[in-house]
């Protein structure tokens, strides 16, 4: 999981059938709150199984700024390649 697309498909996977998101609302642009229906306990458990697959530490401070899921895709991709 090194690109973009294989970081947004994951996520994506993830969304759907841990959070019960519909797919078709799952864009790069959807926001997690307002078109997604995630709290701010959704997000914890969302980086915490992101973790799991990326099998690195995620600092908190570097998704507090996250609203949409191109932010988590751009934070995700950061970390994998190094650049956190």
């Amino acid at each position: 999981m090194h690109t973009k697309e294989e970081i947004f498909n994951t996520i994506k996977e993830i969304l759907v059938k841990d959070f019960d998101c519909d797919e078709s609302k799952i864009k790069n642009e959807s926001k997690l709150v307002e078109d997604l229906d995630l709290d701010s306990i959704d997000a914890v458990d969302l980086v915490v199984k992101l973790q799991t697959i990326i099998n690195q530490k995620v600092d908190p401070e570097d998704f507090k700024q996250i609203r949409t899921i191109q932010d988590v895709v751009d934070a995700v991709e950061k970390i994998v390649n190094g650049n956190h």
